[in-house]
């Protein structure tokens, strides 16, 4: 099950990002304008995903991380796919390094379409931008 995250759900959301040191850390909600989906698996929330309208139709994903247990459950996808049936184009950033992420991107339909040199820090790296659809 997916559903928009609740106040209540910040320390589920603070726990994986601890247990995720490849994703962002900052707190996903603390902006107004940024939105939050939360993934239920097995009776707890196993994933979150940070995202926001930037056009209409077209939204940009911040953060995306999935909690060790649950990972290759399908649980990320679940939560990409909804995202892009919801507004259709999207794109996002990704570590240079994360070559799981950018497989799993890939599979879903993004292509890259850019670099950004340095765009990381702690440490520093490039991000690769993708999109999706690519247009």
């Amino acid at each position: 099950m997916i559903r928009p995250s609740t106040e209540a759900d910040a320390a589920s959301i603070a726990a994986i990002q601890a247990r995720c040191p490849e994703a962002a850390s900052w707190a996903p909600l603390a902006g107004a304008s940024y939105r939050c989906d939360v993934a239920i698996w097995n009776g707890e929330i196993a994933a979150f995903l940070v995202w926001r309208e930037t056009a209409p139709g077209e939204t940009e994903i911040l953060n995306l991380a999935v909690d060790p247990s649950a990972r290759r459950c399908g649980v990320a996808t679940q939560l990409i796919q909804n995202i892009l049936e919801r507004t259709g184009g999207c794109f996002l950033e990704v570590r240079e390094s994360n070559l799981a992420a950018q497989a799993l991107y890939r599979h879903l339909g993004f292509r890259q379409v850019g670099t950004r040199t340095n765009y990381y820090s702690y440490p520093p790296e490039n991000c690769i931008v993708m999109k999706f659809p690519s247009w």
